[in-house]
């Protein structure tokens, strides 16, 4: 049985990487319902007003630094933390993203439930086998992001260690690929397509992952709090249906007339497919059809290039 989605009306809720691709739906989203706060460095002073614009709070802190969240709130009944640095600073980005989840973690102590958004790319690859929660971890993403799966298995170790120290409901949740009407990788993909940009694959072919639409990880999100437990619960977080690139690049170009250039690179991703059986026992399967969600996407983004 599923569980049922945790109830955030009025609720006082903490998103860091508010200014992400994934994070920012929900903080648009929920701002409407609870009392959003969105934690960022905000180097930017237009990033800030853009999440402000969305009814969020506005908190300022770099998780890579100690001390940096003393002064602010700390009685949040729900943290997500969706903030990843990729500054290719070995130092730096396990400060921030493996330190940084404990800090956050021990600051928001009071929470009910922590929710780490966590990555497929701490699996070690595995060709086309979909791999359970208990899969081997490795450097996967190690070419093009050189600190990124490492950073995130680091960040998964200190969760569960805070968790398990202190007694804190945590959930890890191993992302695919997220996509929507505000972009994602088909979306990149199509723009290359246009520009007649060749678009590396593995040899390894079809490269199959489990894209998730923004819809679904709404509606997913406040079941993954609600599972969160003290011995942390860790589960794959993608969509039900798998698809590859070579699949929804095909699907774009009957809907574009654009047709994809391959080019096969030992270096590029390869499949990551995941086994949805946790991830279903705990919140239940996906609702949006992959190629009803790329076509929406097409439709928002890009409907110059639709046909006629």
């Amino acid at each position: 049985m599923a569980f049922d989605p945790v109830d955030l009306n009025g609720k006082k809720i903490l998103i860091t990487g508010p200014t992400g691709q994934v994070a920012q739906p929900v903080v648009a989203a929920w701002s409407g319902i609870a009392d959003v706060y969105a934690l960022a460095r905000f180097s930017k002073p237009e990033d800030r007003e853009q999440v402000e614009s969305l009814g969020a709070t506005c908190l300022q802190a770099d998780l890579a630094q100690p001390g940096s969240l003393e002064g602010l709130p700390d009685d949040f009944d729900y943290v997500l933390n969706f903030a990843v640095v990729k500054s290719g600073d070995f130092d730096y980005d396990l400060a921030a993203n493996g330190e940084g989840v404990g800090r956050l973690m021990l600051h928001c102590r009071k929470a009910s439930a922590f929710l780490h958004l966590s990555s497929t790319a701490v699996y070690e690859y595995a060709g086309h086998q979909p791999l359970a929660e208990n899969a081997p971890l490795g450097d996967n993403h190690r070419v093009m992001f050189p600190t990124y799966s490492i950073s995130k298995i680091a960040a998964e170790t200190v969760c569960r260690f805070t968790a398990h120290q202190f007694g804190i409901p945590a959930t890890i949740a191993r992302l695919s690929v997220p996509y929507g009407n505000n972009g994602g990788w088909p979306w990149y993909h199509l723009l290359m397509m246009e520009q007649g940009v060749p678009i590396d694959v593995h040899p390894e072919g079809p490269n199959v992952y489990h894209l998730l639409h923004v819809d679904d990880y709404l509606e997913k999100l406040p079941r993954l709090l609600a599972a969160a437990s003290t011995d942390v619960t860790t589960v794959n977080f993608g969509g039900s249906q798998p698809a590859s690139i070579e699949q929804w690049c095909a699907y774009l170009t009957e809907l574009t007339g654009l047709e994809p250039v391959f080019q096969e690179n030992p270096k590029a991703f390869g499949s990551l497919s995941i086994d949805t059986t946790r991830m279903h026992e705990l919140i239940g399967p996906t609702g949006v059809d992959w190629r009803d969600g790329v076509r929406r996407m097409v439709e928002t983004l890009s409907p110059q290039l639709l046909k006629t």
